[in-house]
């Protein structure tokens, strides 16, 4: 029985505060019908007492790019770690999206989305998830990948030789494998959500805009009108919204996710449990329902998840892999005939400025990935020592990193200005936001995935220091740092675009880049040649790095470095 007397007894002031804070959101929600699905519009109401429904908007947002981002990163990550014909085709399909900037997916999510709907909220609403996927999807295809083909020989020989295929073979070895890499790229993903929340919310090409309500779009008009009490609530809001989604979500998934490690010995030091489960057990009625729920949701979602999986890597995976190849070859013969069009017509004067634009560039990326390096392997070496110390430090560390850096931009600028540095110095800071986070959280993935035998041979031999961080904990890590790098380079790609171009108070700050090129073409002359001409610019740019440098380093540390028994 899930309520009685003596049950009402024990209840605590925790269950009482529960309760009192699910009714306020019913409220919220329920009692304001005409705002509570309001479509676009070409400005916000930027009253406060609006802010915890645009918060729920935004969040349901980011939760439907998510649940679609998670089945591709299964069935995408599967393919090309099974099969040699699909990984030519989707990791270098994989390393271009995930660097391509969210404007150059503007023009495909309003004529996809936007206009087959004919304006419908239906339609804006769908292409504001589709731009938030392409902000999350690629980092977790990756760490699948990089979770199926790091699975130790022997565990995937035992597997093999007790025949279980399908939904048993997912259920028992590859979702489990997966689990903790994409507990840390989940916690990535949505930083990168919420880092382009902005973007994501208003769609504009030229003098066409769409404004959906929620937070990314009240924080982004605010900022443009200067309205910065109300950028600041926003800003707090969203705060709020990270800090409580850290409590009650990734702080028990990260600790949760710790039993799917390889492990041959018995592990010595055990992380504290995670606030959300010491509060719960102080509560007696929140903890009896919170237990029944994790117990229906996890189990139907285990079940369903593996059996999903099952069928779309098994017998149907053949029909799927054709209907999605036509549909591939036919977008890409259809863009690459668009992007023709574009280019054969007579250039733009603008166009003369894209190879020293992508160099100048380049040239940031690189800054900021060497800085980004100097600090995030030292804080993941000395995290890797304590569990207890990871720990404490991780939630701060996940918090910040899910704080769109968008917001605190002009608040960047401006200090730049004040100390007078030059313009560039605050780009890099800038490009440092959407990068740094990826080589971090990569790098603790990788070293939480040290088993304890290794720790301990470690101790047992004395080895500690420089000696420890170069025989142990880059080994270990080595393919989660080259993940993190190429995921890194491409949320630094991603970030140009906000880095290079800035408008505040109605005065624009540029320095000269690609991002500022696209950013100029985009949201102020709309012109299709223009952006066609500095994406395919990138892509090509792109291709080449990943192709010479990311990919040979990759396969290099998978080889060499990979966990054998």
């Amino acid at each position: 029985m899930f309520w009685s007397p003596a049950q009402a007894r024990r209840t605590s002031p925790l269950d009482l505060l529960a309760l009192l804070i699910f009714g306020l959101l019913v409220l919220v929600v329920f009692l304001d019908m005409p705002h509570v699905l309001p479509g676009p519009q070409a400005r916000l109401d930027l009253a406060v007492w609006l802010l915890p429904l645009y918060g729920l908007f935004s969040l349901l947002r980011m939760l439907a790019a998510y649940i679609i981002s998670l089945a591709f990163a299964l069935m995408v990550g599967y393919l090309a770690a099974t099969s040699l014909l699909a990984r030519r085709f989707i990791l270098p399909g994989l390393d271009i999206l995930q660097s391509v900037p969210i404007l150059g997916f503007f023009p495909a999510a309003i004529f996809f989305f936007i206009y087959l709907f004919r304006g419908s909220l239906v339609g804006v609403e769908a292409a504001a998830v589709f731009l938030i996927f392409t902000s999350q999807a690629w980092n977790l295809a990756f760490s699948v990948y990089e979770s199926l083909i790091t699975i130790p020989e022997d565990v995937a020989t035992a597997v093999r030789v007790s025949g279980a295929t399908g939904v048993v073979r997912w259920r028992r070895l590859l979702l489990p494998a997966c689990v903790p890499r994409l507990t840390y790229n989940s916690m990535l993903s949505w930083a990168g959500g919420w880092y382009f929340l902005i973007a994501s919310e208003m769609i504009a090409v030229g003098a066409r805009s769409y404004t959906l309500p929620g937070l990314g779009s009240y924080i982004g008009q605010s900022i443009a009108d200067g309205a910065y009490g109300a950028a600041a609530a926003g800003i707090g809001t969203l705060a709020a919204i990270i800090v409580v989604l850290h409590i009650l979500v990734w702080s028990p998934l990260e600790y949760w996710s710790k039993r799917f490690r390889y492990e041959y010995a018995s592990r010595t030091e055990a992380a504290p449990p995670p606030l959300a489960l010491t509060l719960i057990q102080r509560a007696p009625l929140l903890r009896r329902g919170w237990v029944r729920a994790l117990n229906v949701v996890g189990r139907g979602a285990g079940a369903v998840t593996a059996r999903v999986s099952a069928s779309l890597t098994g017998a149907v995976m053949r029909y799927l892999l054709a209907s999605l190849g036509l549909a591939a070859a036919l977008a890409i013969v259809y863009g690459g005939m668009s992007a023709a069009g574009q280019i054969i017509h007579p250039l733009p004067p603008e166009a003369r400025q894209i190879p020293s634009a992508l160099l100048f560039s380049f040239l940031r990326l690189l800054v900021a990935y060497v800085i980004s390096l100097a600090w995030t392997i030292p804080l993941a070496y000395w995290l890797s020592l304590s569990a207890r110390r990871s720990a404490r430090v991780l939630p701060v560390v996940q918090v910040v990193a899910s704080m769109p850096a968008t917001a605190f931009f002009p608040v960047i600028v401006a200090l730049v200005l004040a100390l007078h540095l030059d313009l560039n110095v605050a780009s890099v800071a800038l490009v440092l936001t959407g990068m740094q986070w990826y080589l971090l959280f990569n790098l603790v993935a990788g070293a939480q995935a040290m088993p304890e035998d290794l720790r301990e041979l470690a101790a047992a031999s004395n080895v500690h220091g420089w000696l420890y961080l170069r025989r142990f904990f880059l080994p270990v890590a080595a393919p989660s740092l080259i993940t993190g790098s190429l995921t890194g380079w491409g949320g630094g790609w991603n970030a140009l675009i906000i880095s290079e171009y800035l408008t505040v108070r109605g005065k624009t700050y540029t320095v000269e880049g690609i991002g500022t090129l696209l950013d100029r073409a985009t949201y102020v002359k709309g012109d299709l040649q223009m952006i066609t001409l500095t994406i395919v610019s990138m892509v090509v740019v792109i291709s080449l790095i990943n192709r010479f440098v990311w990919r040979r380093l990759y396969q290099r540390a998978t080889e060499r470095y990979r966990l054998e028994y």
